[in-house]
């Protein structure tokens, strides 16, 4: 199976679309692939109408759909003649959600219940929702929401019947310089006069994953995961004080201490989940436990991972060092006039 076949010649919809991930993944698609059509499905029009300066209808097989994923009779109509869906729309910011949790709720769980009706009523042939670390034994309601989603898109698959569809999830990491991530708000705070930056422990470690690199797993996923399969890369940790270590050397830091729902390690794949995973070289696989996934007749790609397995930032044998992220950090400085 190649890439080009779920996105060559097909209709993409990709919900969130004017976001961090729905902008590299609408840039990746017009470099390496030639869609009948890419449809941004976004609640905002300012950042729809910023985005057709650089993707203008005319000039690309573009079109920019207003709707939000809690209205499921906005998605049936955006879903007409569509082949593929990217999920990526959610509310993400982790001390919002624990101050006003519905609001998670209503987003993140009602709208990919919304988005898998209106898949499976218009016939899309393949949905892939995009996921979070955070959903791997939750500690905040942004996790817990994440991790409702994927169990509501594996399960989907059990309503698929005979017909040619698959609902499928990546998880990764945080993505480094996405809107709202740790450099880009030192470099805002540091541009605005900030001499000193919070750092919440000097313990913390993280997984982090470049936006081109969520995008090319996406696209891995859409033409290559089974049904109900999630999809998880290896990727590489950072200590957050080796990353407060790069910033210009007159900025100090103040331990804040863990805010409320974060975790000091974060883990990509749970020790429970590990005895039904599979390596597959570049990822590791999710095999789903349902009957579908047994009866369908798809094999999983890959090996079986050890008994015991489970996939730590901490415990991670792939590192960025200070001298991997110094130059992220010195391009972000620039964006905002820090030399």
């Amino acid at each position: 199976m190649t890439q080009q076949q779920y996105i060559d010649n097909t209709t993409v919809l990709v919900t969130g679309g004017t976001g961090s991930f729905g902008q590299a993944f609408v840039k990746s698609v017009f470099e390496k692939y030639s869609p009948r059509e890419l449809v941004v499905f976004s609640r905002d029009e300012f950042k729809q109408s910023e985005m057709a300066k650089k993707f203008p209808p005319g000039k690309f097989p573009i079109r920019y759909y207003i709707g939000d994923i809690r209205d499921r009779d906005r998605l049936l109509r955006a879903f007409n003649g569509v082949d593929v869906v990217i999920h990526a729309a959610a509310l993400k910011q982790v001390p919002a959600l624990e101050n006003n949790p519905f609001e998670a709720v209503k987003t993140n769980i009602l709208g990919v219940q919304n988005i898998i009706e209106a898949a499976l009523d218009r016939g899309v042939k393949r949905v892939v929702g995009v996921s979070t670390d955070k959903a791997v034994s939750p500690t905040n309601l942004y996790g817990a929401t994440k991790l409702s989603m994927e169990k509501l898109l594996v399960a989907a698959n059990n309503y698929v019947r005979y017909r040619d569809i698959r609902f499928t999830v990546v998880r990764y990491g945080n993505v480094i310089g996405s809107r709202g991530s740790v450099i880009p708000h030192w470099c805002e705070m540091i541009a605005n006069g900030a001499t000193r930056l919070p750092l919440t422990s000097p313990e913390m470690t993280r997984f982090v994953i470049s936006l081109d690199e969520g995008v090319d797993l996406v696209i891995r996923a859409l033409n290559s995961a089974a049904p109900g399969e999630v999809f998880v890369p290896k990727i590489p940790s950072i200590k957050m004080a080796d990353l407060a270590k790069v910033f210009p050397p007159h900025v100090e830091v103040d331990v804040v201490g863990i805010r409320p729902g974060e975790k000091l390690h974060e883990s990509l794949i749970g020790e429970d989940e590990g005895r039904h995973t599979y390596d597959d070289g570049s990822h590791y696989i999710i095999a789903p436990e349902f009957e579908f996934a047994r009866d369908s007749g798809i094999p999983h790609a890959g090996t079986p991972v050890p008994k015991g397995f489970f996939y730590r930032s901490d415990l991670n044998t792939q590192w960025l060092d200070a001298d991997a992220m110094r130059p992220i950090v010195k391009e972000w400085l620039q964006v905002y006039g820090v030399s």
